[in-house]
């Protein structure tokens, strides 16, 4: 009779709470900014029937579009704060590449994930270093988003927040040129979702270390043998 073999698993808390607000947050005013910026570059008629003066829908999506850009760049504020009193997985030396084994392990994980021309590599408890490099990369898209967003509604704001931004508009050439690249960076951030959810799905069905579960706990499940801070 066959006996059962239980392997060394064992629970390790990696992303604190804070971090799990972090992520929750930004990615649900990514979702508003998203649809609403959609919406401001291409406004939709709604209601035909009714008069101009008794629609406020685009006034809407407008107010949510700039609340949500206020949550986006305070909370971009925190999470650049935690990074250096948060946990090993949290702080700025898990994203900025500075030792040669993380190069490495970004260009293992690329063979991995992306060529497949590897079949397995090393497990990470944290972020592998080729999604850190990938996180920096969206860090500075952000910081583009916000300058270039409050630099837009500074021209309609007497708020001192957006006026400390109002120097890209005439630095890039005018609104037209600022709201353009500010619409293309947008979607940035959609492919980026797409391949994020894909691969945190991924390595949770072929790693099965709870990938997915750990952005809402906090704990995923390593094994003694394949431990790789």
């Amino acid at each position: 009779m066959a006996t059962a073999t239980t392997l060394p698993y064992r629970r390790v808390y990696v992303w604190e709470l804070p971090v799990r607000v972090f992520h929750w947050v930004n990615a649900i005013s990514i979702v508003l900014l998203a649809v609403t910026g959609f919406l401001i570059g291409w406004p939709q008629t709604i209601w035909m029937s009714d008069e101009p003066y008794q629609q406020y829908w685009f006034g809407w999506v407008r107010f949510i579009h700039f609340a949500a850009g206020y949550i986006f760049f305070f909370n971009l504020l925190f999470r650049v704060y935690w990074s250096f009193v948060g946990n090993e997985y949290a702080r700025w030396s898990s994203y900025i590449p500075h030792r040669k084994e993380q190069f490495l392990n970004a260009w293992e994980t690329l063979k991995v994930d992306i060529l497949q021309t590897k079949e397995k590599g090393k497990i990470s408890v944290g972020h592998n270093y080729l999604a850190a490099l990938t996180y920096l990369g969206l860090f500075f898209v952000m910081l583009f988003q916000v300058v270039t967003g409050f630099g837009l509604y500074a021209g309609m704001s007497d708020a001192w927040l957006p006026w400390l931004f109002a120097w890209i508009v005439p630095l890039m050439g005018g609104d037209a040129w600022v709201r353009q690249w500010h619409h293309i960076a947008m979607w940035a951030f959609v492919v980026f979702t797409v391949i994020h959810v894909y691969l945190s799905f991924y390595h949770d069905v072929v790693e099965g270390r709870g990938t997915i579960s750990a952005i809402v706990g906090g704990w995923k499940f390593e094994r003694d043998d394949e431990f790789d801070k």
